[in-house]
């Protein structure tokens, strides 16, 4: 089995393309939660479900959302001059009612996703990284704002002084999860933002112990080609525009979390190998030094003897 820690779309793709590698029964995907937001009197997450989405093959063209959704209900809600800056599709909300129904009905968020899971005919499993409610608050020009609401009605225009993960020292890993971890033959962290979807994550307490003691290979894919965003939101949440859960994520995959194995493309090359130490950053299977940052540009020339590039900027 695989286990796939993912968020955003760079993260559902590549559970996608797993699950044509490896099948249904042998996929395991660990979806960020803390973007999760209550409005319209329904319980959103966002990132599991468009991990199922992408799963079901009923992505829409936009790269997220249901493909050939209708807008009928924000049509009536805007009518009665309600807000309605987070637009859902109808079956987009569909899926959403399915898991507050469950939600309210005493059931954990895991299992009410699950109902989602299988509402959509996906086999592979989606879990939430934990039961227990993790939100982002992001603080910028000297207010907080939930992470929804800085992205989407602020346009994230503002200049980020800092990340909070509200409930996060309260949050552990579900038993499912654990499982999961504990079961891999390999786990993967998937080309999702390294501070807002994979830095989440392996903050809980208790889940890096969990990776850090299973026996399988950790791999980490980048999220950047070349020093740049393939797609999403890396660029404008960056490890520049807050450090510390970007150093957190960092030295996460190089430290207790054992991953000693990167993928990192640059141009029409993919240089895959090792991590080493924070100063060296990425060995390729030739013995050439990668440098694998979250951000930047390329730099300057290989020197004489091994390789040496800077794939993207500054390290946190």
């Amino acid at each position: 089995m695989i286990a796939v820690l993912a968020g955003g779309t760079g993260g559902a793709k590549l559970a996608r393309g797993m699950l044509d590698v490896v099948g249904a029964a042998e996929l395991t995907v660990i979806a960020n939660t803390a973007d999760d937001v209550e409005i319209y009197g329904v319980h959103v997450s966002p990132d599991p479900d468009l991990i199922t989405y992408w799963l079901a093959d009923r992505i829409d063209s936009r790269g997220f959302g249901i493909a050939g959704d209708t807008w009928h209900l924000m049509d009536a809600l805007e009518d009665a001059g309600h807000p309605t800056w987070f637009r859902l599709g109808d079956r987009d909300l569909a899926m959403c009612l399915i898991r507050t129904e469950h939600l309210r009905a005493g059931a954990r968020l895991t299992d009410a996703h699950g109902h989602v899971v299988r509402a959509m005919r996906v086999d592979a499993r989606v879990l939430p990284m934990s039961d227990e409610p993790v939100r982002t608050e992001v603080h910028a020009e000297g207010r907080s704002r939930p992470f929804q609401e800085f992205m989407i009605v602020d346009r994230a225009a503002a200049r980020i002084e800092g990340l909070e993960l509200r409930g996060i020292d309260q949050a552990r890993p579900t038993p499912e999860v654990l499982e999961a971890i504990a079961g891999a033959e390999a786990i993967v962290i998937g080309p999702s933002n390294p501070v807002i979807s994979i830095g989440p994550i392996i903050s809980i307490p208790a889940m890096r112990e969990a990776i850090a003691a299973s026996p399988a290979p950790v791999v980490a894919v980048s999220p950047y080609v070349a020093g740049q965003v393939v797609k999403g939101e890396s660029g404008r949440v960056s490890s520049r525009e807050h450090p510390a859960i970007a150093s957190a994520a960092h030295g996460g995959l190089q430290g207790s979390l054992r991953c000693r194995s990167v993928a990192v493309a640059h141009g029409n090359r993919t240089h895959r190998g090792r991590l080493s130490s924070p100063a060296t950053g990425f060995e390729d299977r030739a013995g050439h030094q990668i440098r694998t940052r979250y951000r930047g540009e390329t730099t300057g020339q290989p020197p004489s003897g091994p390789a040496r590039r800077t794939l993207n900027g500054t390290p946190p």
